[in-house]
Formats: C-alpha cells, sequence, structure tokens
C-alpha cells in the first residue's frame, strides 16, 4: 500500500500534535474508480456471497448482510463508501444471524475507506467523516429491560437495525486484519456511525488485528455484549478511541489507542439512557497502550462511568492528563461502588509522566460532592502499587516510536484464564511490532519502530 511523500512526514511530537487539530471534517478526493462494482440494497441484503480482491467495491447507502446470508471477503479486496451525509449516508451492516468472513492477511490486508480513496495519499491521513462505517449486530446479551436495543447511526426504521438476546456463544463471524479508514459520517442530530460497532455480538465471533483510523465518531464501540478482541489499534478519532457500554463483558488484549482529541482514549460505561442499566460492564483489558496526544490538556483520558467496572492490567497510559476518573453517583452499583469492592481495579498499569499516588486517580461526583483522600479509603502504597510511574521506553521524538520494552517491570499482574497470551511485557508491543504492513497508522510514518 504505497504512500506518497506528504503521508510519510517527518515530525516532531509538537508539530503532530498541530497538524492533527487542523484535521478535515470531509474532503472527497478527485481520485475516480475506473472498474467498480456498486452494492446497493433495496431490503434484500447482499445475499450470501463473496467479493473478491481483483474487483473494486463502493458501497451506496445501507447494505445489510441479512440473518441467514454470509457474506465472505477475500483478504486484498477493497471496499469503499460514497460520500454522504443524512439519508445519503453509505455503510455495511451485518445484521442478527448474519455472517461476515473477512480475513485478511498482513501482506494482504482487507481495507474499508471512502469513495476517491486511491491507497496513496489522494484522501489525506486526516481526513473524518467521508462514509460511514462497519457495524456488526448479535443475538448476545445486553443490559436493556428489553434485552434488545436499535443501534445508533442507522435510522430508527430500519427493522434490520435490532441487536441482543440471550446467546451470548452467538457467532458473527470472523474479522481479521481489516483496515478501517476516514468514516464517520453524521445521518442528523449528532448521530454518527462509529468505525467499527459491536452491537450485542457474542463470544464466539473472531475480531482480531482491526485497525481504525481517523473516524469522525469513536473508533470501536461495543454494546453490550461478551465479543474478545485482540490487536486493536485506533487512532485520531474525533470522540473516544475505544467506547465499551450496555453490560459488555468481554476480554480484551493488546489494544493500542491513540487521541488527540477533547474524548477519551478508553470509556467504559455501565449503560445509556435510562441510567442506571444494570448489570454494568464489567470487561477483562490487558496490555493496553493508550496515548493522548494533546499535553496541554488535563483532562482525564480514561473514564469509568454510570455503573462502569471491570479491570484494566498490564497497560501503559502516556500523557495520562488529569489520570483515571472513577464517577460516584451515591447509588448501588456504581463505579464508585465498584471499584471500593473489588469490580473495579486498576493492576500494574504505568502513567507516565506522572507526578505520584495522588495523580493517579481522579474521583469526581454527580452530587457535587468533595471526594477527599479520607473517603476514597486508599493509602499511598495501595496506589502506588496499582500504578507506577516510571518510563515505558516509548519516544515521542519525530513522530512515536515504540521500542520493544525490557522485561524487567515490576509488579505484573497475573492473566486470569488461558484466553489471555502470557507476556513479559506492559502496554500492547513487545518485540513485534504487529502494526507494521497492514495499517494505515504505521505507513504513515507517525510510528516507527
Amino acid at each position: 500500500m504505497p504512500l506518497n511523500n506528504r503521508c510519510k512526514p517527518s515530525l516532531t511530537l509538537l508539530t503532530i500534535i498541530a497538524a492533527l487539530t487542523l484535521f478535515s471534517a470531509c474532503r472527497k478526493s478527485d481520485y475516480i474508480i475506473e472498474r467498480v462494482e456498486t452494492i446497493t440494497d433495496q431490503g434484500g441484503g447482499t445475499g450470501t456471497t463473496t467479493w473478491t480482491s481483483d474487483k473494486d467495491y463502493l458501497i451506496s447507502g445501507f447494505v445489510f448482510v441479512n440473518d441467514g446470508q454470509t457474506l465472505t471477503i477475500e483478504a486484498g479486496t477493497v471496499i469503499r463508501g460514497c460520500t454522504g451525509q443524512g439519508s445519503l449516508a453509505s455503510a455495511l451492516i451485518v445484521a442478527r444471524g448474519g455472517t461476515i468472513i473477512a480475513e485478511g492477511t498482513q501482506i494482504n490486508p482487507i481495507i474499508f475507506t471512502a469513495e476517491g480513496d486511491d491507497l496513496e495519499g489522494s484522501v489525506p491521513l486526516e481526513a473524518r467523516g467521508l462514509w460511514g462505517g462497519l457495524i456488526i449486530l448479535g443475538n448476545a446479551t445486553i443490559n436493556t429491560e428489553s434485552g434488545e436495543d436499535l443501534i445508533e447511526g442507522i435510522p430508527i426504521s430500519e427493522p434490520r437495525g435490532v441487536y441482543g438476546g440471550y446467546d451470548d456463544d452467538d457467532n458473527s463471524g470472523i474479522l481479521r486484519y481489516v483496515s478501517i479508514r476516514h468514516g464517520g459520517t453524521n445521518i442528523g442530530e449528532g448521530n454518527e456511525i462509529n468505525g467499527l460497532t459491536l452491537g450485542g455480538v457474542g463470544r464466539q465471533t473472531t475480531i482480531e488485528f482491526i485497525e481504525v483510523i481517523s473516524n469522525a465518531d469513536d473508533g470501536v464501540e461495543f454494546f453490550g455484549g461478551d465479543v474478545n478482541c485482540k490487536n486493536l489499534v485506533v487512532s485520531f478519532c474525533g470522540d473516544d478511541a475505544f467506547d465499551l457500554d450496555q453490560g459488555y463483558n468481554g476480554k480484551g488484549q493488546f489494544w493500542l489507542g491513540i487521541n488527540g482529541s477533547s474524548d477519551k482514549c478508553l470509556e467504559i460505561t455501565g449503560g445509556l439512557q435510562p441510567v442506571p442499566a444494570l448489570p454494568g460492564s464489567q470487561p477483562v483489558l490487558h496490555n493496553t497502550t493508550l496515548i493522548r496526544n494533546n499535553l496541554l490538556s488535563l483532562a482525564t483520558p480514561i473514564h469509568f462511568l454510570q455503573y462502569g467496572g471491570g479491570f484494566l492490567r498490564n497497560s501503559i497510559f502516556l500523557n495520562p492528563g488529569g489520570g483515571v476518573a472513577i464517577r460516584y453517583s451515591d447509588k448501588p452499583g456504581d463505579s464508585w461502588s465498584l471499584f471500593q469492592s473489588g469490580r473495579l481495579a486498576l493492576e500494574s498499569n504505568i502513567l507516565y509522566p506522572g507526578a505520584g499516588p495522588s495523580y493517579a486517580y481522579n474521583f469526581y461526583s454527580d452530587l457535587g460532592e468533595d471526594l477527599t483522600t479520607e473517603n476514597r479509603e486508599l493509602t499511598d502504597s495501595t496506589i502506588s502499587w496499582l500504578t507506577s510511574f516510571e518510563d515505558p521506553g516509548i519516544s515521542d521524538l519525530d513522530g512515536y516510536t515504540l521500542l520493544p520494552p525490557t522485561t524487567e517491570f515490576e509488579n505484573m499482574a497475573p492473566n486470569p484464564n488461558e484466553w489471555f497470551e502470557k507476556v513479559t511485557y506492559k502496554g500492547a508491543f513487545g518485540s513485534n511490532l504487529w502494526i507494521e504492513g497492514w495499517t494505515l497508522l504505521y505507513e504513515s510514518g507517525l510510528i516507527n519502530d
């Protein structure tokens, strides 16, 4: 996937930050696809079919993989979405009971991008909102009263937008080595499409080696379900990098999130409106690297709120601003009470640069109460064990350089089960820089080995 020189800048960190703040919301390239198969949907969905790498595909409007259908996408296939907002938005949606088999490789990834992208720089790295995104809906548990909901990002009049159920072993297929670029179309009233939306997706679904870059809304958002995900990379999105809510209870390992906006690298929420929605989210995340580009911001890049809990271990937070925010609402099951009871725990992580234990956490209240150190019932020694402030070996000169960490980190939290790979390093990377060869982020030159 060659890029021209303007997509391989040699920039200092401050120059990168300045460039990222000037991201264009929408820009349609003059590049024209000469041979293309246009995919539309008049209600019949895609059918059971295979999209092959010797063709160019253009999604026009909302295209569904209906219940009972299987869409197979060959390695190396490029799928583009028509530009347009509102009723002209384009997205690929796998409905409940539908299956997607999209198995790219490190050499031949599957790419979802905008109409007009020649993959050689015709669309700027920073362009957002040029098309919709990829939405997968399943039958796994979500914490709404009815056990179902209508997914955000598509019209509420579309019955195929329902997700949720009672089958946590539901299987929506396979996504592997897939890059999703320049999405996030706004369909109206601030309702943008996430880069990758996972609504009620079950644990038998395979999701690994996924990139979302320059999306106008969240990078990856989980609406309940318990799908497990490895090797996710999200960068330069307009909202959160990772957003977990509606009782998401899956596992994750080796996640990289880079966010230069005012929003979060990671947000874990119990439920959407109405609140509360119980049980809350309880994900288990190991070996994440979360990087905040905005060095001047004191905002907290990691939020637990509205009955969100879970476990975040062996991870690195670079430029973490105000630390980790945990919300107190004086109601049973809120994030603060989950933290007190051990159902929200941050273990063996690194915040760098950091100012010590008082810097690690930011407890805040919906009620305007002052949560003093005494109210937190935490000691400096406890926080010091949960969080350290050593240099993790990530350079921020001439782009972000992810160096192979040493094996000398102390207080490594053990893996809770065999799904997690046993590693001796914190953060998303060891000696293998696994984003190389298939991500636009790596090809852009902003990450170096």
